[in-house]
């Protein structure tokens, strides 16, 4: 890493999100693009994720962890949030749907997805992967409670048809997430920071633990870099969109999958980011971007959605179906099995990337 500006700005990471940048703008409001188009446009998003990890770990290194992670996550779902709000208020009648399913995607994808991959390498290079089972348990309880809360309970309750909240519940679970997220950020960044910290073994130097942490100027515009990189994978996947739900509508697939292929853009960040954690062995690290993102994904997502429900014509469906409740169960078991020892070999991230694929491949093919 350069420890000047100037060497700051003759990496391909401070351009890389500029570019991306300029080519939401020439693709902004046009509702198709051509075929060469797209392919620039998704060249575009994948130098902006490069671009928001590299810039993630130069804050993380000057912030420290858990303050690193959170950043992170807090920037990817804010914006996130954003794009929901954008293809909902964009999609008619077909968008009732879009938040849960981007919403529930983004929870297998970051519990299953990345937790599994993140494991799989950490026990391929070290045998075993070692996390703290207090900190990683309070993380997997809340996106648990959170889930379960948001949309799990709008198929059982009674007071609207469907499976919706009524405008009173739908107060409630906004009110109950933002609270519980706000009490486990104060966790994880205050009382009990400790639980959060990478897991150092016997002997062990952790290779960053004495690099020489960026000045606050280069933290400073690693911030502004970090955010319009991810404004810029967001907006790309906006723009890209309509590709995809055309080219779902014409393959005859269910209308889900676009939720899980925009989820899947969204949080290559935090993938990619986690990945390299668990190859240096901070799978702490790795298990806080991933339970982390879903925690956020969740726990600003729903109040936001409520208040743009004031607003958004048509039903806010919510309420998972049988197939991914099933899932969802299968998910909290194992997830619960992984994370009450403190550490993983090979065999929890397979299982967990098993569960992966068959939500991907049952997205496709219920």
């Amino acid at each position: 890493m350069s420890s000047t500006t100037a060497g700051l700005t003759r990496q391909w990471t401070t351009w890389g999100p500029v570019v991306a940048a300029i080519g939401l703008a020439l693709g902004w409001g046009r509702d198709h693009l051509p075929g060469f188009a797209v392919a620039l446009i998704v060249l575009c998003l994948f130098a902006a994720v490069l671009s928001a990890v590299h810039h993630a770990e130069v804050i993380a290194l000057r912030v420290g962890e858990p303050y690193g992670s959170l950043v992170l996550a807090v920037a990817v779902t804010v914006i996130e949030v954003g794009l929901i709000v954008t293809l909902m208020i964009g999609g008619g009648d077909k968008a009732t749907s879009y938040a849960r399913d981007t919403v529930f995607a983004a929870v297998m994808i970051t519990c299953n997805g990345i937790v599994g991959l993140a494991l799989l390498v950490a026990a391929l290079r070290n045998r075993t992967a070692v996390f703290h089972a207090e900190g990683t348990g309070g993380e997997l309880a809340v996106v648990c409670t959170l889930t379960t809360m948001t949309l799990v309970l709008p198929t059982f309750t009674t007071s609207h048809p469907g499976p919706e909240f009524s405008a009173a519940q739908l107060g409630f679970a906004a009110v109950a997430s933002l609270c519980l997220y706000g009490v486990f950020v104060a966790v994880q960044t205050v009382r009990h920071r400790d639980y959060f910290l990478p897991v150092t073994r016997p002997g062990q130097q952790i290779d960053d633990e004495h690099a020489q942490p960026p000045s606050s100027r280069m933290a400073w515009i690693s911030l502004g870099l970090l955010l319009l990189a991810l404004v810029a994978v967001v907006g790309n996947a906006k723009l890209v969109s309509p590709t995809i739900e055309d080219a779902v509508a014409s393959a005859g697939l269910p209308k889900a999958v676009v939720g899980v292929v925009i989820a899947m853009m969204v949080l290559l960040p935090e993938t990619l980011a986690a990945v390299r954690a668990a190859r240096r062995d901070r799978m702490q690290t790795s298990m806080n971007l991933a339970y982390g993102s879903a925690i956020a994904s969740i726990g600003l997502t729903i109040p936001v959605i409520a208040l743009a429900s004031i607003w958004l014509d048509g039903p806010l469906i919510l309420g998972l179906g049988p197939l991914h409740m099933v899932l969802f169960v299968l998910t909290a078991v194992v997830s619960a099995l992984t994370v009450v020892p403190g550490r993983a070999t090979l065999l929890q991230g397979s299982v967990h990337l098993s569960i992966f694929a068959a939500f991907v491949f049952l997205s496709f093919s219920p």
